[in-house]
């Protein structure tokens, strides 16, 4: 049948085609036993003889176009019916002929059925964008009505509980024992031994709401997974740094032991074996010490102890750490008085590892390094400025062992920033944009 339901248009004041074939065929059932009264009107009765026939005929006659005018009339509502009966039962494919006598009607239910397919269409894709969203997710997604029956749950969801779908689907939070985690808070974190997995979990739960009834949606996450993720990824990112740092040092160190020990099975000894000798014992021992220094920079990071908290004076901690540095004078840009609780040993050490990067980064003729401090809202700040090259463009630079100087240990900024996190603190290192050169930021709540 057509799909095009454009409405045909009307005039105004004219009668709709469905009601004017109902109006002409009513007159049209009656029309023979008007003729018939004409008739006898006209020409008088009939013989005697013809007047039962006369009758039958036009009873007849009438019951005919009675019968016609029947079907004229029930068949539109049977196909408007039908039209009905499909969208009922799903079926929006069906139209109804356009120009039909049921006129507008008949357009309405098109139009109906073009807007319920689409609206279909948009439903099966949201729906399945909400399948393979869930299918992706690495938490146990269960979705409940209203009598805390599972009505969703998603493949992660089927791991943790250790059943196939069609056994979940239908059962109760008591019955798959979830009905204590949606009795507790919206969000905690418990251990716990579901029949798939045991473990460390986030568990989080709020209401829903569909077709006018309650729901509840249950997410749990399994932390202790990721934990263990990141403690893999980070014991092979350490692995990957001390295997390179300790090959570094021992490659040299068995190549000139390897040397040495050839030279000392020569007989007679060469006349310089005492200045090979020198040389190849101060090349193992730089690198020995190169490598002592790494393994304590390491134990640094490893070994720091909780922060001491004490009132501290920035400025005279500030003037203090500038006063170490040799190398390059170090300006102290007077500030207000500004007072912090944290530990002075190591904020004094964390303003000591930036200080001596800036002043290794200035120039040797015309370098300059300023440290200032100031309040901002809650939190201190303290800022080392300086006029070197600027800080090299790397995500790493906070990365332990990561460095882009020669015989740089990649220890002095990871530092900075456990001190600074311990003391519910930050750092960050970006270039200047007043001008060539790092500015280093230090913040620390006040009060």
């Amino acid at each position: 049948m057509p799909t095009d339901s454009t409405p045909t248009p009307r005039t105004r004041g004219q009668m709709p085609r469905f009601e004017a074939r109902v109006l002409y065929g009513g007159l049209l059932i009656a029309a023979p036993a008007l003729l018939a009264l004409v008739g006898v009107l006209t020409f008088g009765l009939p013989v005697a003889r013809w007047i039962v026939p006369s009758a039958l005929a036009v009873l007849a006659l009438t019951a005919w176009v009675a019968r016609w005018q029947y079907r004229r009339v029930i068949h539109p509502m049977y196909t408007l019916s039908s039209l009905i009966e499909a969208l009922r039962q799903g079926d929006y494919s069906l139209r109804g002929t356009r120009g039909s006598v049921l006129g507008d009607m008949t357009d309405d239910v098109n139009r109906l059925a073009e807007r319920l397919q689409r609206e279909r269409l948009e439903f099966e894709e949201s729906s399945y964008l909400l399948s393979k969203t869930l299918a992706a997710l690495d938490s146990a997604v269960f979705v409940f009505d209203e009598s805390r029956c599972l009505r969703l749950v998603n493949p992660v969801g089927q791991q943790l509980l250790n059943a196939e779908k069609h056994r979940l689907f239908g059962a109760s939070a008591a019955e798959l024992g979830l009905a204590a985690l949606l009795d507790a808070p919206p969000i905690q974190t418990i251990t716990r031994a579901f029949p798939g997995r045991t473990g460390r979990f986030e568990v989080r739960h709020a209401p829903l709401r569909s077709g006018g009834r309650g729901g509840r949606l249950l997410v749990v996450n399994d932390v202790g997974r990721v934990l263990r993720e990141e403690e893999r990824q980070a014991w092979q990112r350490l692995l990957r740094v001390l295997g390179h740092e300790v090959n570094n040092s021992l490659a040299p160190i068995q190549s000139m032991a390897d040397t040495l020990a050839t030279l000392a099975a020569r007989d007679p000894l060469p006349d310089d074996w005492r200045e090979d000798f020198r040389t190849g014992l101060d090349v193992i021992g730089k690198r020995a010490g190169a490598l002592a220094r790494f393994l304590a920079g390491y134990s640094s990071l490893a070994r720091l102890p909780s922060p001491n908290m004490r009132d501290v004076d920035l400025a005279q901690l500030a003037k203090k750490a500038a006063h170490l540095q040799q190398r390059c004078p170090v300006q102290v840009e007077d500030g207000e008085a500004l007072r912090v609780q944290a530990d002075p040993d190591q904020i004094e050490q964390a303003l000591i590892n930036l200080l001596r990067n800036a002043v290794e980064a200035a120039p040797a003729e015309g370098g300059l390094v300023r440290v200032r401090w100031r309040r901002e809202d809650a939190r201190a700040l303290i800022e080392v400025i300086d006029n070197g090259p600027g800080p090299p463009r790397s995500d790493n630079l906070f990365v332990p062992f990561f460095t882009t100087k020669p015989g740089g240990s990649g220890i002095g900024l990871a530092l900075v920033r456990q001190i600074t996190e311990a003391h519910e603190g930050g750092v960050s290192l970006v270039a200047r944009k007043d001008a060539r050169g790092a500015l280093a930021r230090i913040w620390l709540p006040v009060g």
